[in-house]
């Protein structure tokens, strides 16, 4: 949108004076001519054209340089200068790679510092012929972007067009994925659009970046809509395309979507999603863009010709709190409308509890109904656990911390064999003993205890005792959120990870799981017994999440996957055992 091109170009509108400090010199800037909308451009005409260049800006005579917003990388962290990168320095072997379709995915979710113990991209590329192994079609990172600090969830990010140095820098990350697709494996990247982080955003010295004093949970939201949005969304649209196009990735999952504030005609979304079909089509490789929202509207997957976003999926956080429920038998909070095997029956079928209905957590009607006319079941991303749904309880606890194999057994057959696209959260398949808690390295004394003490005011509305909450400033926090690899080798563990890897051939096995509309799904179920049976086709799932055995009726077809030796085919009904599932082929 602006005249200039040199690779040090910045957009600076709220400053009347620019020199860029480039290798220990300085280079006086001058405004670039630019169309109505987008002023503010500066170029360094003289600037230097070696690469590794270190550089910053000074901004109207201060003596202090800034770290440029779209700095390709930040060695030193993200208070210092940047570093150039080039990313077409790279020499990808993916020529081969088709790309994948959502369509009878699966994805696993994880966090690049705590899934291995040594915390990089490289180490996490030596677990990929693992995850193929258990049947991951793609691997969905948790932000990677610059932050401040060692370590983080990810979700204070401040240099959205960075890669953490800790985790390996951009170099790193681009032999990761390719790593990836040689082990057939599509990456997803997790970034985060609403807001920045608490310490080194630096962006509203150069311009209106965000909308001071509007603010979303997390701080400023980011200006979509005021005057000088049009470059903000520029900014916003070129992270996309640099990690799609660039860095070779597969998709995007786009952090609280509901927390995108913006009154325009053509939403951010919508612009997004023609991004990622563009590049596509571009590449000949799908682009999967998908939306964290918890405000239950399909409009976010509707086709944009049928007035939708046209993104590939968007979460089920419903589906999440009714499978919660249902084996954990936890009410509190925003659980307390999901109290039986019929909401969960419901959810199987239309997708969302709440589709119009009342929400007593909200204290009003919330959602709408999906058109299954223009929606396949493939649209929503579901799970029974993910790194917010553990991180954000008081004590960042697991369900495998507190249940037993029965109840994670039947955890894994709901979400593997759903008409969804199931997400798993990393160590899930092998019942992980580690918690996964919420944890920050803010070097800024005064940030860490506000940040301590508004995770404590979070948890009082759920009931949760703030004397358990642990300090995420403590380093022991983060260490205590690695996986212990060894243990998925040993007792309930290594047989929770052999029913994963069964569950993900029996997908794939048979497509009519994941292939069948909304209208294909035929749910019975019985709340005061505990018992549900969904059928997809030829498949019929059989769940008991009581802690007593419950006949039900089954067709007389082979049994595919049984989770407990106890249960049995007894002509035209099934003996379930207690909290365990089965899976059968519909006889004659």
């Amino acid at each position: 949108m602006h005249n200039g091109s040199g690779q040090f170009d910045v957009w600076a509108p709220n400053a009347s004076d620019v020199t860029l400090l480039a290798n220990g010199q300085q280079y006086p800037m001058v405004q670039v001519p630019a169309a109505p909308g987008a002023e503010g451009w500066w170029s360094a005409p003289d600037a230097p054209g070696d690469a590794d260049v270190d550089y910053g800006y000074l901004l109207d005579g201060d003596a202090h340089p800034l770290p440029d917003p779209r700095s390709r990388r930040v060695p030193d962290g993200v208070h210092a200068l940047s570093r150039t990168y080039d990313p077409a320095s790279y020499q990808w072997q993916d020529a081969g790679w088709r790309g994948k379709e959502l369509r009878g995915a699966v994805i696993y979710e994880l966090h690049v510092g705590t899934f291995t113990p040594e915390g990089t991209l490289d180490s996490a590329a030596g677990k990929l012929g693992y995850l193929a192994e258990l049947g991951v079609d793609f691997v969905e990172l948790l932000p990677v972007n610059g932050f401040n600090g060692t370590h983080n969830w990810g979700y204070d990010g401040v240099q959205w067009f960075a890669v953490h140095e800790g985790y390996g820098g951009p170099a790193a990350y681009q032999r990761f994925v390719d790593a990836a697709h040689a082990a057939g494996i599509g990456v997803i990247q997790d970034v985060v659009y609403n807001h920045l982080g608490p310490s080194g955003n630096y962006l509203p010295k150069f311009g209106p970046y965000l909308n001071q004093g509007d603010a979303n949970t997390w701080g400023d939201s980011v200006n979509l809509d005021g005057p000088g949005s049009d470059i903000v969304r520029e900014y916003i649209l070129d992270n996309a395309a640099l990690w799609l196009r660039d860095y070779h990735v597969d998709g995007l999952r786009l952090d609280a979507v509901h927390a995108l504030k913006d009154e325009r005609a053509v939403h951010l979304l919508e612009d997004l999603g023609a991004l990622g079909d563009a590049i596509a089509a571009e590449t000949g490789l799908p682009k999967t863009l998908i939306a964290e929202s918890d405000l239950n509207n399909p409009r976010l997957i509707y086709p944009r010709d049928a007035n939708g976003y046209g993104l590939a999926g968007q979460w089920s956080d419903d589906f999440h709190h009714a499978v919660h429920v249902n084996v954990s038998g936890e009410t509190a909070g925003y659980y307390s409308d999901f109290a039986s095997v019929g909401v969960l029956a419901k959810v199987l079928k239309d997708g969302f509890l709440h589709d119009g209905s009342y929400s007593s957590f909200r204290g009003r009607h919330h959602g709408r109904p999906i058109n299954t006319s223009l929606v396949h079941p493939e649209a929503l991303v579901v799970c029974s656990q993910n790194h917010d749904q553990i991180g954000n309880r008081a004590i960042g606890d697991r369900l495998s911390q507190s249940l037993p194999y029965g109840p994670l057994a039947v955890t894994a057959v709901l979400t593997l064999l759903s008409p969804f696209t199931p997400m798993l959260f990393m160590g899930e398949e092998f019942g992980a003993s580690t918690p996964w808690q919420f944890f920050t390295s803010h070097p800024e004394p005064e940030l860490g205890k506000a940040t301590a003490e508004g995770r404590i005011r979070e948890f009082e509305r759920m009931g949760w005792d703030p004397a358990v909450v642990p300090d995420p400033q403590d380093p022991e926090t983060f260490r205590r959120s690695k996986l212990n690899w060894d243990e998925a080798a040993t007792g309930d563990h290594a047989r929770l990870l052999e029913l994963y890897r069964s569950l993900t051939a029996l997908r794939r096995t048979y497509p009519e799981l994941a292939g069948l509309g909304f209208a294909d799904t035929d749910v019975t179920f019985d709340d005061d017994a505990g018992w549900l049976r969904f059928g997809r086709g030829s498949v019929e799932v059989l769940l008991n999440f009581s802690a007593e055995p419950v006949r039900l009726p089954a067709g007389t077809g082979a049994v595919l996957l049984s989770t407990d030796e106890r249960s049995l085919q007894d002509g035209d009904s099934f003996l379930l055992a207690a909290h365990s599932g089965a899976v059968l082929a519909a006889g004659a």
